[in-house]
């Protein structure tokens, strides 16, 4: 059984490609990655695709002007025929209040991904373009999204609830990567810690708090925005800043949704959205260098609250492109946290080790590459 899992931002779709040999529910291994691979720039003139296959690997410009004719480019690449896939599942950034689970796609989950579009107008659109796209290939392929928010469904009230008055509920904490959380977690084996902090660190990134395997806090928020300083995006804000910037600068929602989302964050800080370059150039750059030390301590920072909340720590993960390869985050983000019991092999954080805590630290600090996809296809799997 073959499962394509799609992840359709506003300019790319992200795709890998399962294999299946026999039932979630009779407990097989993790299943069998056939090819990955990514089309990005869609709707402009210098795209870019790239395939992996095996050993093989393909890249090459492209010039697509949407995801349909991306999506068929991808089942081009990829060798598929019409009936080579028996069912896609897709990454959702945001679930809403109600979608807490993985859903078949429907009329009825179509019009509430829909309704969800204000929570998350940078994201959702190009997540129903995914799963139109899809449809308009073939309506009678079955489509199962999959919610980063589901993971963070059982934050408790104290941690999900904004002090603002009863009328706008909606409006609360939701939490975001929950899928890359869920696959740090399954990896982690039957004997999982009580008490272990994830870090995810990429373009995107935040951290969770998870006690006996439930989510009981994190970073992000009501949107992506928040928590800490990312690529681009601002992370927390005094909420009052966005009032004076409208009243002194005259921005409006529009201006100040592309500053706190395209504008901030490590570039407007370092120069570059970048944290590779930024590390390379903190030597000899005072703005990279603050760039790093401002995401360092904000990671410490963060690790440190979450092991207040859960009253301790067993276990600290990082995750994502910057925690799996970039050491000098690692230990800017653990730096002055041995009296909590971390302590990290210089060596072995260098060499982006799986364990990379010394033999002596009372907190081993592990790396966990992410694999959202896989979680994707599993949970797509279960539905056909």
């Amino acid at each position: 059984m073959t499962v394509l899992a799609l992840n359709s931002g506003s300019s790319s779709l992200k795709f890998a490609l399962f294999s299946f040999e026999r039932r979630v529910e009779a407990g097989e291994g993790s299943p069998r990655r056939l090819a990955e691979g990514a089309i990005e720039g869609i709707g402009g003139t210098s795209g870019r695709l790239w395939v992996k296959r095996g050993s093989a690997s393909e890249e090459r410009l492209v010039a697509i002007q949407h995801h349909e004719e991306a999506l068929a480019l991808a089942f081009d690449r990829l060798g598929l025929g019409s009936n080579d896939v028996r069912v896609v599942g897709h990454r959702v950034v945001h679930g809403g209040p109600s979608h807490i689970q993985p859903a078949r796609v429907d009329a009825a989950v179509l019009e509430s991904l829909r309704r969800i579009v204000p929570l998350a107008p940078l994201h959702m659109p190009a997540c129903l373009k995914g799963i139109e796209a899809v449809a308009a290939r073939d309506p009678s392929l079955p489509q199962v999204v999959c919610f980063d928010t589901a993971f963070h469904a059982t934050l408790p009230d104290v941690a999900r609830r904004l002090s603002l008055p009863d009328r706008f509920s909606e409006v609360r904490r939701y939490g975001f990567h929950g899928l890359s959380y869920e696959y740090v977690m399954s990896t982690l084996g039957p004997d999982v810690p009580r008490r272990v902090v994830i870090a995810h660190l990429g373009n995107g990134a935040s951290l969770v708090a998870v006690k006996d395997g439930r989510s009981v806090d994190t970073t992000m928020g009501f949107t992506p925005t928040g928590g800490l300083p990312m690529g681009t995006r601002v992370g927390d804000l005094d909420p009052g800043v966005l009032l004076y910037l409208a009243r002194t600068y005259g921005l409006d929602t529009d201006a100040l949704e592309r500053l706190v989302n395209l504008e901030s964050g490590l570039l407007a800080v370092g120069g570059s959205s970048d944290m590779k370059s930024l590390v390379a150039h903190a030597p000899s750059d005072p703005r990279a260098r603050l760039a790093v030390a401002m995401f360092g301590y904000r990671v410490r920072q963060a690790i440190g609250a979450f092991a207040a909340a859960l009253g301790g720590l067993d276990l600290l993960v990082f995750t994502g492109g910057i925690g799996e390869h970039v050491p000098e985050v690692r230990a800017e983000a653990c730096r002055g946290l041995e009296f909590a019991g971390v302590e990290l092999d210089a060596k072995r954080n260098e060499a982006n080790a799986p364990t990379i805590s010394t033999s002596a630290s009372r907190i081993p600090v592990r790396v966990v590459p992410a694999d959202e996809a896989r979680v994707v296809a599993q949970h797509a799997h279960r539905w056909t």
